[in-house]
């Protein structure tokens, strides 16, 4: 059972799923070569970084074009729109590598390690939409695939300390299966972690990490000024690059979408 949605709009059905299990599935959003093309992409920038075991590598996007492409991708960016508003950046861009033979991850909720989200309120408010595109196949289980726990952003409790240290299994947990070119598109506040990798290679995971406009961002402390300037005034702003007036209050953001 899987809360299968379709790439662009972000409908009716989408939203009860969404509010209801914390995240949406949606199939083969990339072609073959646009998968190889990025990951591609994502061995050079593990290559580059020197990255051992279980890793993740930020700004991507800046150096490989076929990651910024995926910054606004229309398969994904009208449901962020539908969520936030128009009125959101790309807090950070995430490639995680699973090493051959990985085991299971730690639980967790996505989050500020400087400040736990719980403290703001329930439920957790939506500060951190994620969407992660798979780059290797994960059909079938423990080809490091994601696990989560539906509907546990609800949850007025958190998942007990002997179950996260121990990182034992959940009877109601969910492992995604879904081929290369999916999207995994989920709430800040499923519990979830990566499940485990039986096969003799890494799997490699883009993660895109949408956020209201005063969040900081998570993968730099600075936009990179020539990428700034090549890439589109959509991803641009999506940078957090747009005017501020009456900073730091905020009350005349622009809006990104509001004259389409």
């Amino acid at each position: 059972m899987n809360p299968i949605s379709s790439p662009g709009e972000f409908t009716e059905l989408d939203r009860f799923m969404f509010e209801s299990w914390g995240y949406l599935l949606i199939p083969s959003v990339l072609s073959e070569e646009e998968v190889n093309e990025c990951l591609e992409a994502s061995v050079r920038l593990h290559q580059s970084a020197g990255t051992t075991g279980w890793a993740q590598v930020g700004r991507g996007y800046e150096t490989e074009i076929s990651l910024e492409r995926l910054i606004d991708h229309p398969a994904i960016l009208p449901k962020v729109r539908a969520l936030y508003g128009d009125r959101f950046i790309m807090q950070s861009g995430w490639c995680t590598k699973q090493p051959a033979f990985g085991g299971v991850g730690g639980w967790h909720q996505d989050g500020s390690g400087a400040y736990d989200f719980r403290k703001l309120g329930y439920p957790i408010p939506l500060l951190q939409l994620r969407a992660s595109f798979l780059l290797t196949d994960q059909t079938v289980p423990r080809t490091g695939n994601m696990e989560l726990i539906p509907g546990s952003h609800r949850s007025q409790v958190p998942l007990p300390d002997s179950i996260r240290s121990s990182r034992e299994s959940v009877p109601v947990s969910h492992v995604i299966c879904a081929p290369a070119g999916s999207v995994l598109f989920f709430h800040n506040a499923v519990w979830h972690r990566t499940y485990a990798h039986d096969g003799d290679y890494d799997r490699y995971t883009m993660h895109y990490i949408y956020s209201p406009p005063w969040v900081r961002c998570s993968d730099r402390f600075e936009n990179n000024p020539e990428f700034l300037q090549r890439t589109t005034p959509t991803r641009r702003y999506l940078m957090g690059e747009f005017e501020r007036p009456d900073a730091p209050f905020g009350a005349s953001y622009p809006a990104q979408f509001e004259n389409e």
